[in-house]
């Protein structure tokens, strides 16, 4: 039977299993799917028995430091210089991201497109693939950060400036004035159990035509409730979880699924958070 799990430190009480578990039913795919605890000391030393794995998925700290471990990576990974999903075919480690394309398929499921102009809240890894795509697709990008965190906004800017040529604008979360195509969250403002707060008030997020919030815990965070509220597009990070999951197994296994397929294992990923 093959072999597959998540490494990073600490794991916590990740969803992966739960969610790959499902996945591999649909395609009635006998496989095991375990969570593996690795510090990044002993992250050299234990890729010998990462490749007794057919594949793996990558999580924080090791996004970026697995890369030295592997012998290939797709377009994408090399891009942004981060790894969440490595196959292994007979020895041979080639890493990939599928971040992005679960944040693409679920802006799809939820019929948002990157628009012209789009408002990017948070610089941490997350969004700055967020901020990758949004200019890929062709978007005016503004980042939003807090004072502490306007050098690594930078740093995304400097990076889209030299590897793709565009510019992007950075601001303060309190300057954020204007209307905007889609709001994206990529920090974990929101999330349980500071579930009050909002990274944006009310009236800006008004001003919003769509709104991606990468948390899923909870399903409805204030962002998303001010998101229905105005009557904007919307999509909380569930969907995006369950997409990057899925997008890793048609590389695993050479598969592909759909749109229904996934929306089943998303009600039942919910109800099982809902559980937790």
């Amino acid at each position: 039977m093959d072999k597959f799990g998540l490494i990073g430190y600490p794991l916590g009480h990740s969803m992966s299993p739960f969610i790959h578990n499902e996945l591999f039913k649909i395609n009635g795919i006998e496989a095991v799917y375990e969570l593996k605890e690795i510090s990044p000391k002993r992250l050299y030393s234990d890729i010998e028995e990462l490749k007794l794995l057919r594949g793996f998925n990558v999580t924080i700290p090791h996004k970026t430091a697995i890369i030295k471990n592997l012998d290939g990576l797709s377009q994408r990974a090399a891009l942004f210089g981060a790894v969440n999903t490595v196959a292994n075919r007979d020895g041979i480690l080639t890493g990939y991201n599928t971040d992005c394309f679960g944040f693409l398929r679920a802006l799809d499921m939820a019929e948002i497109k990157l628009g012209k102009k789009v408002l990017l809240c948070g610089s941490g890894g997350v969004s700055r693939m967020f901020a990758f795509e949004s200019v890929l697709a062709g978007a005016e990008l503004t980042v939003a950060v807090r004072d502490q965190s306007i050098e690594k906004a930078n740093k995304i800017k400097s990076e889209i400036q030299q590897k793709l040529n565009k510019s992007v604008n950075v601001v303060m979360l309190e300057e954020v004035t204007g209307e905007y195509d889609v709001l994206i969250n990529g920090t974990p403002v929101g999330m349980y159990p500071d579930i009050h707060s909002c990274i944006l008030p009310f009236e800006k997020v008004k001003a919003c035509k769509a709104v991606f919030d990468a948390v899923y815990n909870p399903l409805e965070t204030m962002l998303i409730k001010y998101a229905k509220q105005s009557g904007a597009r919307y999509s909380n990070g569930l969907s995006m979880l369950v997409w990057q999951a899925a997008v890793a197994q048609e590389i695993w296994f050479d598969v592909q699924f759909t749109m229904p397929q996934i929306e089943a294992v998303m009600s039942i990923t919910q109800k099982e958070l809902e559980k937790r």
